[in-house]
């Protein structure tokens, strides 16, 4: 495929920006976090590089995420960053490429605008939109044209996206702010309400996938954390186990199964049905808390299953709708849903 056109779909997450090329699958995977000089504007590192400088940079650095909660919070940043990987996978080919942008389904007109024009001035021809959920149901491997229900739970780094996806599109759907991000924030808080401990982001992360659970598990854990103690100001090493991660994790927890009930209540009972039968797929980086599946089955009575690649499952399922980019619309078209089939 050098020198000739190269489609390409992106998953653009708060967290992680996924980049899948057609004939060739994922092809980048990276933090989508950007290091910028202050006074300048200079984008210095994006990715990888830029994520080990947050909270280590100095005065005249500032390391941050140009993406929020699915959409765009920076859009010069967004734009640079969508440069660097665009040029990155399309370097050999003479052509700009068309694009399918990822994009939660509580996306507003003007958030939809900001994606396309920054997708576009960063180097694509042709921009599509694509729901997030029917991007995920697609990589998990549903058969979405069908009129049959499916319940997708994608837990990114910043939104948690319920929906319930049938006949190509959204049925019902539910974003929050509760994702893998307020996990973090809420071990952060734990650790200070018990210990009077203060500990950063990248530790209450590293504490949710070690030893982080929100149900019982028979392999308790148990991990040293270091912080800052608030009382003296100096270093303090804390032992935490998973039973304390089932406390520290109990209100975000609650708040995404309430979204989840919310979700069920609204959908038409012939759907619901089918969910029971079918079942619920989760998805995202927050799909891989331990026990998330069996919490979330326990409380409503329906299987719950996480997908194999939970991190790059929607950017699977963008990169098979590549496939069928002649019978999509470019553009603002009320989030890209898949014209029917002649």
């Amino acid at each position: 495929m050098l020198f000739f056109e190269r489609d390409i779909a992106i998953d653009l997450g708060t967290a992680k920006t996924l980049v899948y090329v057609r004939g060739k699958g994922v092809a980048v995977r990276e933090p989508t976090v950007v290091a910028v000089e202050k006074s300048s504007g200079k984008l210095l590192k994006s990715g990888e590089d830029a994520q080990k400088m947050l909270g280590r940079t100095p005065a005249n650095v500032i390391a941050i995420h140009p993406i929020l909660a699915g959409v765009i919070s920076d859009y010069d940043m967004t734009v640079r960053m969508l440069q660097e990987l665009i040029s990155r996978v399309t370097s050999f080919s003479f052509f700009k490429p068309r694009v399918i942008v990822c994009v939660p389904s509580s996306i507003t007109g003007v958030e939809e605008r900001a994606i396309i024009d920054a997708t576009i001035e960063a180097g694509a021809r042709k921009v599509y939109l694509l729901e997030t959920a029917v991007a995920t149901s697609t990589g998990a491997g549903i058969d979405i044209s069908k009129p049959d229900g499916h319940l997708v739970i994608d837990i990114g780094g910043g939104t948690t996206e319920i929906a319930v996806v049938s006949l190509g599109g959204v049925v019902e759907c539910e974003s929050i702010k509760t994702a893998g991000s307020a996990f973090d924030e809420a071990i952060v808080k734990y650790i200070r309400r018990k210990h009077n401990v203060l500990i950063g982001m990248r530790t209450a992360e590293e504490l949710k996938t070690t030893i982080g659970c929100v149900f019982p598990r028979s392999d308790a854990g148990y991990q040293e954390v270091k912080g800052r103690c608030l009382v003296t100001g100096l270093p303090k090493a804390v032992q935490v186990n998973s039973n304390d991660m089932i406390e520290a994790l109990e209100e975000p927890a609650e708040i995404l199964l309430e979204t989840l009930h919310m979700v069920l209540e609204r959908t038409p009972p012939e759907l619901v049905a089918d969910i029971s039968v079918n079942g619920i797929v989760m998805s995202g980086g927050g799909s891989m808390l331990w026990g998330l599946d069996k919490l979330v089955a326990s409380r409503t009575g329906i299987e719950a299953v996480v997908v194999d690649d939970p991190l790059a499952c929607a950017a699977y399922g963008a990169g098979k709708m590549l496939r069928e980019l002649n019978n999509m619309q470019d553009g603002m078209i009320n989030l890209a849903r898949r014209k029917q089939m002649k």
